[in-house]
C-alpha cells in the first residue's frame, strides 16, 4: 500500500516538475518574444525618428530655399519696378527731347521764313519779295498816311537805292511823286511821275500819275504844259477815271 502512495506521490512530483519546466521554458519564449518585439519597437522608433530628423532638415531646407527665391523675387520686383521707372523716365525724356527738337525745328523755320522770299502782290502786280524788303516799303509809304510826306519821301528813295530791281519800284516811284507834290517840290514830283509812266505805262495808277504831272504844272503856272499833259491823258488813258477828270480840268483852263 505505502509502496503504491509512494510511486503514486512521484509520478505527481515529476508531473508537476515537468508542467513547471514547461512553464519555465514558455516563460523565456515570452521573455525572448518581448525582448524581440522591444528591439524591434525600439528600431522602428529609431528609424521614425531618423526619418523626422531628416523630413525637419528637409522641411527647413525648403523653407529656407523659399525664403531665398522670395527675397530673389522681392529683389527682381524692385529691379523690375526701377527698371519701369527708368523706361518711364526715359520715355519722358525722349518726349521733352522731341518737344524742343519741334520747337526747334519751328523756330528755325519761322526764322528762314523771315528770310525766305514772299509772293506779294501790289497794285494788282504780283511778284516775289524778300520780308524785309516788303516791311521797309511799308515802311517807307506809313508816314505818308499822317502827312509826313518829307519822311515818307525820304524812306522811299533810300528804299529805291537799295532795291534797285525790287518790284516795289513802280509803286515806290508813284508815291515819291505824291510825298513831293505834298512838300511842294513839283519838279521833282514831275520827274518822278515821269519815271513811273515810262517804266510802267501799263500800270493802273499810270494815268493817275499824268495827272498828277498836270496838277504840279498847274501849281507852278505852266498851264500849256498842263494842257498838253492832259491832252496825252485823255489820248493815252481814254477810259480811265483820270482821263475824265482831265477833260473837265481842260475845259476849265479855256
Amino acid at each position: 500500500m505505502k509502496p503504491l502512495l509512494h510511486a503514486c506521490a512521484l509520478a505527481a512530483l515529476l508531473a508537476t516538475a515537468g508542467a513547471a519546466r514547461a512553464g519555465i521554458l514558455e516563460d523565456d519564449e515570452a521573455r525572448r518574444a518581448i525582448l524581440e518585439l522591444r528591439n524591434r519597437v525600439t528600431q522602428m522608433e529609431q528609424r521614425y525618428n531618423e526619418q523626422l530628423t531628416q523630413a525637419r532638415e528637409e522641411i527647413q531646407q525648403l523653407r529656407r530655399s523659399l525664403l531665398d527665391a522670395n527675397n530673389q523675387l522681392e529683389a527682381l520686383r524692385a529691379e523690375l519696378a526701377k527698371q519701369r521707372g527708368q523706361d518711364e523716365q526715359l520715355a519722358r525724356d525722349v518726349a521733352e527731347l522731341q518737344r524742343r527738337q519741334k520747337d526747334i525745328s519751328q523756330g528755325v523755320e519761322e526764322r528762314l521764313r523771315k528770310f525766305e522770299p514772299q509772293k506779294v502782290s501790289v497794285d494788282g502786280k504780283e511778284f516775289m519779295a524778300d520780308p524785309e524788303e516788303k516791311r521797309l516799303y511799308d515802311e517807307a509809304i506809313a508816314p505818308m498816311r499822317n502827312g509826313d510826306f518829307a519822311a515818307s519821301a525820304q524812306a522811299l528813295q533810300a528804299f529805291m537805292k537799295r532795291y534797285p530791281g525790287s518790284g516795289f519800284n513802280d509803286s515806290a516811284r508813284f508815291w515819291l511823286g505824291n510825298a513831293q507834290y505834298g512838300k511842294r517840290e513839283y519838279k521833282e514830283a514831275i520827274a518822278s511821275f515821269r519815271s513811273f509812266v515810262s517804266n510802267a505805262p501799263d500800270h493802273p495808277r499810270a494815268p493817275e500819275a499824268l495827272l498828277a504831272i498836270a496838277n504840279c504844272q498847274l501849281e507852278m503856272k505852266d498851264n500849256k504844259g498842263a494842257r498838253r499833259t492832259l491832252e496825252e491823258l485823255v489820248r493815252v488813258y481814254p477810259k480811265s477815271e483820270a482821263a475824265q477828270a482831265g477833260k473837265e480840268r481842260m475845259a476849265s483852263l479855256k
